[in-house]
């Protein structure tokens, strides 16, 4: 084999490992399909259950609003909309021993229970200690912004907030500015805290079949870590011209040192 041989082989070889596959950039492929739609049924997701330092936003409304004036928020909060710090400080939190503290109820446990749960059993104190069945109250429990923290190969990384019921680990990833080109879309990491203690799963985002997954919808509070490929550590580059300019300034300098040496 000729030196030009080698280097030519050197070439490609480099520029097929360094590069990163479209495969591993695409979201959601189908890997086992012949070319036929496919239709994939989403897990139902679990009813999400209470946990410390949650933020409740309770809502008491009845036909006179004078009776339920004391469970109004502040006019502060009020002028200020549903931002995520006017719900935070006008919403109950959930203290260390899984208690929210509200006006005239006083404290109620609300560890473990769901939201629905949670707004039946105000519903039935205030029933039975303040108000008569005439007034025709109506309450609805939320939680105070779904709240998630993404870090690593992401575009904005930190803890986001999104004011919606359910996310998917998909609208996640977009509100956080998508996966860099260089994060592993093949496993992504999500720890969860439960009543039962913490659980972590890695997820395949380039396979459809992420969407059967127990984790592809997210519960408040989860923890996403997106890993960097192998190609990051290179530092060859990302794309094949990126490649092709990196061996080449290194070819170069090789050369220069070379020829400053011999002579």
């Amino acid at each position: 084999m000729t030196k030009n041989s080698f280097y030519i082989l050197f070439l490609i070889s480099t520029l097929f490992t360094s590069c990163i596959p479209v495969k591993d950039l695409v979201y959601l492929q189908d890997k086992n399909s012949s070319g036929e739609q496919s239709n994939i049924a989403a897990v139902e997701s679990k009813p999400y259950r209470l946990q410390v330092n949650d933020v409740l936003s309770v809502n008491i409304k009845a036909i006179d609003p004078k009776l339920v004036s004391i469970f109004a928020p502040t006019e502060d909060g009020a002028n200020s909309g549903k931002s995520e710090a006017s719900l935070y400080f006008d919403g109950f939190t959930v203290d260390d021993h899984g208690n929210i503290r509200m006006p005239i109820l006083g404290e109620i446990n609300v560890i473990g229970y769901t939201l629905e749960e949670v707004r039946l059993m105000i519903e039935k104190k205030l029933l039975e200690e303040y108000f008569k069945s005439e007034a025709n109250i109506f309450v609805t429990v939320k939680l105070a912004g779904f709240r998630y923290t993404i870090n690593g190969e992401i575009g904005s990384t930190g803890t986001k907030t999104l004011f919606q019921e359910r996310v998917n680990i998909m609208e996640a990833i977009a509100n956080a500015g998508d996966i860099t080109t260089v994060g592993d879309r093949r496993a992504v990491t999500i720890i969860r805290q439960t009543p039962t203690g913490v659980q972590m799963n890695n997820i395949d985002l380039t396979d459809i079949n992420v969407m059967k997954s127990p984790y592809y919808y997210l519960q408040p509070n989860d923890y996403i870590y997106i890993k960097p490929l192998r190609q990051k550590t290179w530092g060859t580059g990302q794309t094949g011209i990126q490649s092709i300019g990196s061996i080449i300034t290194l070819l170069s300098l090789a050369t220069t040192v070379y020829l400053i040496i011999k002579n």
